[in-house]
């Protein structure tokens, strides 16, 4: 996903390799602590606390230190750009085997930070950009799909009689920027929302940042305002405030990347309880398996996989909160859709490649 739903919500902007979280490692430096164990670094462009797409890739790293007995190490960039860069060097010089980071954003920088390296191996966890060095694995997500799936929950929802769905047939979408990787979310989103019910209509608004919960708040309480009963968060920590307006005004929201209901249940169960489901990216188990593949020499490198259901790389949360929130007749019908999907008898449109006009005309015709 170019960027996706990038960029944490913590406000610390220090890109310095030093002021980075350890994941049991070595804090001191890139350099192995024993043995030989695989020493493996995750670099993210942004800030961890978004309970989305940066804290699922630092999921991805804690399991492969505790299921594969790396030394590991996660380095917050921060949200200055001109800092990554510098960062992607410093950390490439030192002693690790494997570097990872994610999002299309970096991949440029990435890609010649790799080709400079060329005795380590590097994993880009989330692009939408095909080529690839030689020494680097790439992967992306079927987003388009697992929105799809999202937009059908998100019209059977407002058509249902839930407590908190009214009259009005709209529901809402916001996402981080207008971009071709959030587009792609859009669009998957309208078609599913279109398959359960043609009428539907959808408003759309971008936040132009993804580290700014405010703004996400102040969009989505005019979406709320206006009609829309559920809204699907694509801003990354931006999306934080789109939980913060269902609270507010007792409607629903559908989350992204990582399963945000149970990630919020500990510390709101209120908000947490208005999350119907989330579109995952199984960012975690994509890193994991990245990795693995890669100890055991089977990693195919110097090209890009892309993962959706028959892969296991995305797929909807369906939690407990799923289970007792969204009746049981509509979790059957989105079965359903989900077993179509996964047999091909459906065909998403995706917006990468799709031109600027033809992307607003599918916004415009579905406009309340």
């Amino acid at each position: 996903m170019v960027l996706v739903t990038a960029c944490g919500s913590n406000g610390n902007s220090n890109g310095n390799a030093a002021n980075s979280a350890n994941s049991g490692a070595d804090a001191e430096s890139g350099n192995a602590a024993s043995g030989d164990k695989l020493k493996v670094v995750l670099l993210i462009p942004g800030t961890l606390g978004d309970k989305s797409f940066f804290d699922a890739a630092n999921k991805g790293l804690e399991r492969v230190k505790s299921e594969l007995g790396a030394e590991t190490k996660v380095v917050e960039m921060g949200t200055d750009k001109t800092k990554w860069e510098p960062t992607f060097n410093d950390i490439a010089a030192e002693d690790w085997d494997v570097v990872i980071s994610g999002g299309s954003e970096i991949t440029e920088m990435f890609n010649m930070t790799a080709e400079a390296n060329p005795d380590k191996k590097f994993i880009n966890y989330d692009t939408d950009i095909e080529e690839a060095p030689a020494n680097m694995y790439n992967m992306s997500y079927s987003t388009n799909e697992v929105s799809f799936l999202a937009g059908a929950v998100a019209a059977l929802t407002t058509q249902s009689d839930m407590p908190n769905a009214n009259a009005e047939n709209v529901i809402g979408f916001v996402g981080g920027m207008d971009i071709p990787g959030i587009n792609a979310f859009l669009v998957g989103y309208i078609q599913g929302a279109q398959y359960v019910d043609p009428d539907v209509k959808v408003a759309v608004s971008y936040a132009g940042d993804f580290v700014n919960p405010a703004k996400g708040k102040e969009l989505s309480l005019i979406q709320y305002n206006s009609g829309v009963d559920v809204i699907f968060n694509v801003a990354g920590g931006t999306g934080l405030g789109i939980f913060d307006a269902a609270k507010e005004k007792t409607k629903y929201a559908i989350g992204v990347d990582s399963d945000q209901a149970l990630l919020l249940q500990d510390t709101d169960s209120e908000k947490a309880n208005l999350i119907i489901t989330s579109a995952i990216k199984k960012i975690d188990s994509a890193i994991l398996g990245a990795v693995t593949k890669l100890q055991d020499g089977t990693l195919e490198m110097g090209k890009r996989d892309v993962l959706g259901f028959v892969e296991d790389g995305v797929g909807i949360a369906e939690n407990d909160i799923y289970g007792s929130v969204f009746p049981a007749d509509l979790q059957a019908k989105v079965e359903e859709v989900k077993q179509k999907l996964i047999n091909k008898e459906i065909t998403v449109d995706n917006a990468m490649g799709m031109e600027t006009s033809e992307v607003e005309g599918i916004r415009n015709a579905v406009k309340p």
